[in-house]
């Protein structure tokens, strides 16, 4: 009984002192009172890197808004560019290995102030082409191109975090 009490107060200090010296489970770090209410500028609206931005914010309390007007913040999206090219060919020159860059480009306002100035992130990953399984290879690439897009996603937040 007494091993089991010592066991409790031993885990109950370890929680404490972890708490109190800031650290914090990965995952979404609280955005600050100015992000509170969100526009999202963004030529493409629909493009993955913007979806994965918006469901970032919603997730970490912000509430996004339609209107520019209404926003305490603005996230302008300046640039959303996916670029795939050839790393490698085969001895019968047909691509072996693909490279592929997410690149976004950023910038963010709070109350007509620019707080954020334009700033660019990118992401990139390779992978091997096989023609024999052409779509299988198409399926990897969307997937790599989503994680990328998530990726970006959260080295944005996490900037805006830091607001």
């Amino acid at each position: 009984m007494s091993a089991r009490c010592l066991l409790a107060g031993a885990a109950g200090a370890t929680v404490l002192l972890i708490s109190g010296c800031g650290f914090h489970l990965q995952g979404h770090k609280p955005l600050p009172e100015a992000l509170r209410v969100t526009f999202v500028q963004a030529a493409d609206r629909q493009s993955d890197f913007v979806q994965d931005l918006r469901k970032e914010l919603l997730t970490s309390g912000a509430h996004l808004t339609r209107q520019s007007e209404e926003a305490t913040a603005v996230v302008r999206i300046l640039t959303d560019n996916f670029q795939r090219r050839v790393l490698s060919v085969s001895a019968t020159d047909q691509p072996a290995e693909f490279e592929i860059t997410y690149t976004v480009r950023f910038s963010v306002s709070i109350a007509d102030k620019e707080v954020l100035a334009p700033q660019e992130v990118s992401a990139v990953r390779d992978y091997t082409f096989d023609e024999t399984i052409l779509l299988a290879k198409e399926n990897e690439e969307t997937i790599l191109r989503e994680a990328l897009a998530r990726d970006l996603a959260d080295v944005v937040m996490r900037r805006l975090a830091n607001l």
